[in-house]
């Protein structure tokens, strides 16, 4: 059998996704409590996401949404992690309030822990995708979309997103600014 590379490709990307999900899963947490909500995405629901990324540089103002946007259409999938923000009980004062209690008080605040747990599990899931070669970048733009269309679901307070490509050059940087002149 002779299989062409070209031809591999979209298995592969997908296959290091799932890999990177894993990771993420298994990343070290806080009080060892899992908040993570993750998603692996491929086909027509990335020009979704493109679509929605670039309708809201209108609504919140963010130019760099439409780069992004570029970004998502030129990956393969993409992987989306987020989190919920409940209290861990412990009341380190990261959050800047002495007690969890006195946060609570204070209003919808996030437990510190949980977005340490993602930023661990980002982490986690990008040295994955670099221990197999495959070309990756965080991004905020992603994940707050996705977050917005509700593939998160409705307890995901933070998300991030993780583009993936296996081309012969990274797309994901040396990008064009798209800062007004």
């Amino acid at each position: 059998m002779i299989q062409n590379e070209t031809e591999l490709r979209q298995g592969s990307v997908l296959e290091a996704g799932r890999r990177m999900l894993t990771a993420a899963r298994t990343a070290p947490k806080g009080k060892g409590k899992d908040n993570l909500i993750l998603l692996l995405v491929d086909g027509p629901e990335l020009a979704q996401l493109a679509d929605y990324m670039d309708a809201s540089v209108e609504r919140h103002g963010r130019q760099f949404f439409h780069r992004d946007a570029l970004n998502i259409r030129q990956a393969m999938a993409v992987v989306i992690m987020g989190t919920t923000l409940s209290n861990m009980g412990l009341n380190c004062g990261y959050c800047g309030f002495s007690t969890c209690e006195a946060k609570d008080k204070a209003g919808d605040l996030p437990c510190a822990f949980p977005l340490n747990d993602l930023g661990i599990a980002l982490g986690s899931a990008c040295a994955t995708a670099a221990d197999l070669r495959v070309d990756t970048r965080v991004m905020f733009s992603a994940g707050a979309a996705a977050m917005e269309m509700g593939w998160l679901g409705p307890d995901c307070k933070a998300a991030y997103a993780i583009p993936l490509s296996v081309t012969g050059k990274n797309p994901f940087f040396d990008r064009v600014s798209t800062r007004p002149q």
